[in-house]
């Protein structure tokens, strides 16, 4: 059972329906002007500066920037910003100026290099101050934010940002458990749980902090694991979980090692959602939210003061939006495209390295 048909069973008791592709709702198109050409453009919509001077701390199993498309090119993961990357970045944001936005700061680990993270954040606080922005979203692996509790600096220029709330991955309660999902760099701390429960404190400081957990084999893959994870989020004083299944995949792809432990590694976060809401001897969570369309739907529920989101992706769905030749999401590469989705030579909506945009048709 997919998570949509498992949501439709409470679908009287959900308070809130949020609807991420308009039907019917002109107002929630907006055209804008981008490299010459006019495009439609879905609000809302996030904006992705998606770029790391280096590979991330993290080697995680199941990361889709090891999936490889049949016959593209490089992908955007293998691609390193140069030194002209923030002017580039600026010309981009330039020509999005007028157009309100949301940032989600994810993709690779951006956190890892602490200069080119502060200018990050610069550079966006610069365009925000005379353009819309509604949330401001990092989601991290936390290990170039474990300094926060020796870093003021760092620590102020984050609370300065304004962020909406921040997305921490973490796999599994254990850390030895979760080592072998995320199978950090020797150069990185995060694998220790102590580490990250004092990065976490740290951050619920600055503002609200979400744990992500992606379900999946050896895992979070039963109710006892995840109501384990729940209680040791509690006790890190985080106030909602997301427990995400493995995106469903198309045949795009090739049928690499990381295609391959997605595939084996699946587990179905419908199923979970049932069992966690008609568990015996337990009071039946408060149905908040769930939301639909673009490419994902979920269902926010609470229970006893904690918010816990199940969610699942498709990314043939995904890349049916991109090809539309409408606007879903705004991705900024290393490479200086502006696009229209994660691959860096596809859906060219501004090149800010100087090269005519490519038509995406």
């Amino acid at each position: 059972m997919d998570l949509e048909s498992a949501v439709s069973r409470y679908w009287d008791a959900v308070q809130t329906v949020v609807l991420r592709e308009p039907q019917g709702e002109p107002s929630r198109w907006r055209r804008h002007t981008i490299g010459g050409r006019s495009w439609q453009v879905v609000q809302p919509v996030t904006f992705t500066p998606y770029a790391s001077v280096r590979p991330c701390s993290g080697r995680c199993r199941f990361c889709s920037e090891n999936l490889r498309e049949k016959g593209a090119g490089r992908h955007a993961s293998l691609l390193r910003p140069a030194g002209s990357y923030f002017l580039q970045l600026q010309r981009a944001l330039d020509e999005l100026r007028g157009l309100p936005l949301s940032y989600s700061l994810s993709g690779l680990e951006m956190t890892d290099d602490r200069s080119w993270f502060l200018q990050l954040l610069q550079t966006l606080a610069t365009h925000t101050r005379g353009n819309p922005v509604e949330n401001r979203v990092l989601y991290s692996n936390a290990s170039g934010l474990l300094a926060l509790g020796s870093d003021p600096l760092l620590k102020r220029a984050m609370a300065d940002f304004g962020f909406s709330w921040i997305e921490l991955s973490r796999h599994h309660h254990d850390e030895y458990t979760n080592q072998e999902i995320m199978r950090f760099r020797s150069s990185s701390l995060a694998a220790d749980n102590g580490a990250f429960a004092s990065c976490v404190d740290h951050l619920n400081d600055i503002t609200e902090t979400r744990l992500v957990c992606i379900v999946q084999a050896g895992g979070v893959d039963s109710l006892g694991e995840m109501l384990r994870y729940l209680a040791w989020a509690r006790s890190l004083g985080v106030k909602h979980v997301i427990f995400r299944e493995l995106s469903a995949l198309d045949r795009r792809y090739r049928a690499n090692a990381t295609f391959r432990y997605i595939d084996a590694a699946r587990v179905s976060v419908a199923h979970l959602m049932l069992e966690f809401l008609e568990r015996k001897g337990a009071a039946r969570p408060e149905l908040k939210q769930s939301t639909r369309g673009y490419y994902f739907s979920n269902l926010v529920v609470e229970d006893s003061g904690l918010r816990i989101t199940f969610e699942a992706s498709d990314y043939t769905v995904l890349h049916e939006k991109h090809d539309s030749g409408r606007v879903f999401k705004l991705v900024f590469h290393a490479n200086g495209n502006l696009c229209a989705d994660w691959n860096p030579e596809r859906h060219i909506l501004f090149s800010a390295a100087g090269e005519g945009p490519d038509r995406g048709e």
